[in-house]
């Protein structure tokens, strides 16, 4: 398995492979830049197919973390672990605290939170034997209110400038995930009177959804092609693709889930279909920016977070101008503009 040789490499910094036989750990920790502080970004625990779909998507990830961070005003740098495996199966306190001694020959390059299939209890766990933790219970704790919150404030701008509406009342979005994130996304749209059409591999996510957020449920593969204002993917990533796109009929793309292009063509082909695209890092950077206020020498502040986290609407707002006025992509313009920042060392 190659490592420098794959696309999503990108000059990172470190790719480190991490294994413990007693435990079951397979892990992967990709630490892509460092230019603005530590690497920060979750681990996510997800039962690859193969060690190179492994490879990949940690990558993508890290390096999306490194942009995310940038743009959010962050002094973070970009990383990301994955563990390898069914969670299911191999969850244990001796996994997790393995994962924590992998995280101390680090030294300090990156910090981990929780991401998919990983709670801030199993964090909790890691946290016994190390310190390059976050999202900690009793500080920040759950990151999903807040990315909910940022990308809520993402599909307002993103309304605002493709639909010219400043509500989201009678708004049809079509939601794919209805994870914590998905979930807590549901309930606000919900209450600013949007129509909500979802779907999930959980079926108890759907009938929640269904019958506390008067949601309308479809199978898996026919929430693509939903007569819709907005398509919000807050599932895995990728979703955007060769096969997807042709069956689109939103004008808006714009949800919480990592990596939604499967491509950087892909991104291209949304902007000539006149498909309005919130760049995946940006508006789902509410979790992150809720960590990074752990930090703050007054202690940890759930409202000077959220006050943060709306700062994306005004961010992808600069990006949906910019991208109108030059002509370009908004995948492009965002990419720019963190590339900026993270070339100036954050300023």
């Amino acid at each position: 398995m190659s490592v420098f040789s794959q696309a999503e490499f990108d000059d990172h910094e470190q790719v480190v492979f991490c294994s413990d036989k007693a435990s079951g750990l397979k892990a992967i920790i990709a630490v892509h830049n460092t230019n603005c502080g530590p690497a920060v970004g979750g681990c996510r625990f997800w039962n690859y197919a193969s060690d190179e779909e492994a490879l990949v998507d940690v990558l993508r990830l890290s390096k999306g973390m490194t942009y995310k961070n940038a743009l959010a005003g962050l002094n973070f740098g970009g990383g990301k672990a994955v563990i390898i495996g069914d969670p299911k199966l191999l969850k244990s306190d001796e996994l997790f605290r393995a994962f924590g001694h992998a995280l101390n020959n680090m030294n300090g390059t990156y910090y981990s939170a929780e991401d998919v299939n990983i709670t801030t209890g199993d964090i909790m766990i890691a946290h016994q034997v190390t310190d390059y933790v976050v999202g900690l219970e009793g500080k920040s704790g759950n990151p999903a209110p807040f990315t909910a919150l940022g990308t809520y404030l993402g599909i307002k701008a993103a309304v605002k400038h493709r639909l010219g509406k400043d509500d989201l009342a009678g708004v049809k979005l079509s939601i794919q995930g209805l994870g914590s994130v998905g979930m807590y996304l549901c309930e606000r749209l919900h209450k600013d009177g949007a129509k909500l059409f979802v779907t999930d591999i959980n079926q108890d996510s759907i009938d929640k959804a269904v019958n506390e957020y008067a949601a309308t449920a479809v199978a898996l593969d026919e929430i693509y092609a939903l007569d819709v204002d907005v398509y919000v993917p807050c599932a895995l990533g990728a979703t955007i693709n060769d096969e997807t796109i042709p069956q689109l009929r939103a004008k808006v793309v714009a949800g919480c889930a990592n990596n939604q292009l499967k491509e950087p063509r892909h991104g291209d082909k949304l902007t000539e279909l006149d498909i309005l695209y919130a760049p995946d890092y940006v508006i789902n950077a509410g979790g992150i920016i809720n960590i990074f206020f752990e930090q703050d020498e007054d202690g940890y502040s759930a409202d000077k977070a959220t006050a943060k986290v709306g700062e994306i609407y005004q961010t992808l707002t600069e990006i949906f101008e910019r991208s109108k006025a030059d002509n370009m992509p908004t995948y492009k313009v965002a990419d720019i503009m963190a590339q900026e920042i993270i070339a100036n060392g954050g300023k």
